[in-house]
């Protein structure tokens, strides 16, 4: 792989980045964190979070998208 191609990979995963983070500044990611399955335990001074659900989303969304990642570099 030259030096073009790493720069064009890195230009791109920077541009995701910037869309990922625009939708989560927007409210688009809201939902996040509130999944059922998700668990929360609040006391009086002090909260639990244990996010169950939305990492197992996450977790197929990575797994998702390297898998793609992977699929076009093998085209190359």
């Amino acid at each position: 792989m030259s030096h073009q191609q790493v720069g064009l990979w890195i230009i791109g995963a920077g541009f995701v980045v910037i869309v990922v983070g625009l939708i989560i500044w927007a409210g688009g990611l809201s939902w996040f964190g509130r999944l059922p399955g998700d668990i929360r335990i609040q006391g009086q001074s002090s909260t639990v979070f244990i996010p169950v659900t939305s990492m197992i989303v996450v977790s197929v969304a990575l797994s998702l998208g390297f898998n793609l990642v992977l699929r076009i570099l093998r085209r190359l």
